[in-house]
């Protein structure tokens, strides 16, 4: 117990099984990642320590110039209680993030929860057959018999590690497939195919719960919103008005297990949600003793008794993180790179290197601001002022330094930012100094 808390982490490659790698950086098969594990004596122990390294992931991003949005998370496959993830917010992002402008709730998709939108209550009608030749889906099912897919049941069927699962939800959201893999407790789970549903004895395109047996039925909450459903009646081509929760049928699970979306309530202060997309820099979470009990990796206490060692994890992925920065700091032209995590500080760009003057002028101040510590790139390619231009934009270096014949007959260099249109032209006498307290501020 004396040498906890710990910290422990490492920088290294890492190999996912892609079956297709994708989005350049931000998804491929292998990977430069920083790990990170901290190791205590008790769950207090383990927030300390969660806290800390929140903390340090905040300044992280802070000082590579990235504004990040802390979401709440899925642990995964590990397990673990509380999870949080850093999102870059961009347009090309893998990530659906469900957020509310009011009380700062933030959620990736997986994890997202929200007061799904009501539906007028009814008086309960007795249950109506009717004929429905040739329909299948909720979309025909809604067009055909005139009513909104909120008002109709949908029936979704998965394998949930080798056994059929029968989900019921309100016709208008969508299963969320990690709300329900949690649920279950199972390692796989896959959509069933057309021919496992039918060999369970079901009839695809008019499947309800009503009078199942024999297989576990898990329903979404949003059933208890509304009355009056349309749902299968079990046999071709035919459905049911008027089917109701739990008069009609039973469940064995009834939780939520939806899609949350924009335009819902928020859980927390019961604003509307909104959505947006963004790439995931970092992921944080609670593994408490769900590894350390498995590898029996225990600590002794201070009375000599033994107990599993409370763990936390922390990762992040170098590569993504800078394909993050580009997909945030770019224009047509290239890349715009922040100065604290950019290749170079400075591009120094002389032209017409033919002549005398532009060649000493440039060694020496490339010379000079080495000796300051500054990183430069000097660009000494015999290229036009329209290449080595182009080339400075799209490398993105955030500060070019030209040397011209034309800059040298007033003394002066010229100075652009990266991140500006306009350049200026400052006296070449004393511009160490000045590029110096330009990179620092």
């Amino acid at each position: 117990y004396r040498d906890l808390p710990l910290l422990l982490y490492q920088i290294q490659t890492k190999f996912r099984d892609e079956p297709r790698p994708r989005a350049g950086l931000i998804r491929v098969r292998e990977f430069t990642m920083k790990d990170l594990y901290s190791f205590d004596t008790d769950e207090e122990g383990l927030s300390q320590s969660y806290n800390k390294m929140l903390q340090a992931y905040h300044n992280i991003y802070a000082r590579c110039g990235l504004p990040t949005l802390l979401v709440e998370a899925d642990s995964g496959a590990i397990g673990g209680k509380d999870s949080h993830e850093f999102m870059v917010i961009a347009e090309s992002g893998e990530d659906e993030i469900i957020y509310c402008p009011n009380c700062r709730y933030a959620a990736n998709a997986d994890k997202a929860q929200s007061i799904k939108n009501k539906i007028e209550g009814e008086k309960p009608l007795p249950p109506e057959e009717v004929a429905t030749p040739g329909v299948a889906t909720i979309e025909q099912v809604s067009h055909f018999l005139k009513v909104p897919p909120s008002h109709t049941l949908k029936a979704v069927f998965y394998i949930a590690d080798g056994e059929l699962v029968f989900v019921v939800i309100r016709g208008d959201l969508e299963v969320n497939e990690v709300k329900l893999k949690n649920i279950v407790h199972c390692f796989e789970l896959r959509l069933a195919t057309e021919t496992e549903v039918i060999q369970a004895g079901i009839v695809a395109g008019s499947a309800s719960p009503i009078g199942i047996s024999g297989i576990k039925i898990i329903a979404d909450d949003s059933i208890t919103s509304g009355a009056n459903f349309v749902a299968g009646a079990n046999k071709p081509d035919t459905h049911f008005r008027n089917v109701n929760y739990p008069r009609d049928f039973r469940v064995d699970l009834l939780e939520d297990i939806a899609r949350a979306r924009g335009g819902e309530g928020c859980p927390n202060c019961g604003g509307k949600l909104l959505s947006t997309h963004g790439i995931e820099v970092g992921h944080i979470f609670k593994l408490g003793t769900f590894l350390s009990e498995k590898l029996s990796a225990s600590f002794i206490d201070a009375n000599g008794a033994s107990h599993p060692i409370v763990m936390g994890c922390y990762g992040i992925g170098l590569g993504r993180l800078l394909a993050a920065a580009i997909e945030q700091n770019h224009d047509d032209k290239g890349i715009i790179w922040p100065l604290s995590i950019a290749p170079h500080h400075i591009y120094l760009c002389p032209l017409y290197l033919e002549n005398p003057q532009v060649a000493t002028a440039a060694e020496s101040v490339y010379a000079d601001l080495e000796a300051q510590g500054l990183e430069v790139l000097f660009d000494d390619r015999n290229e036009s002022p329209g290449v080595k231009f182009n080339d400075a934009d799209l490398l993105g270096i955030p500060i070019r330094v030209t040397i011209s014949p034309r800059t040298l007959k007033t003394n002066s260099v010229e100075i652009k930012k990266r991140s500006e249109k306009e350049s200026q032209l400052v006296p070449l006498e004393g511009i160490v100094t000045r590029l110096r307290k330009l990179v620092a501020s």
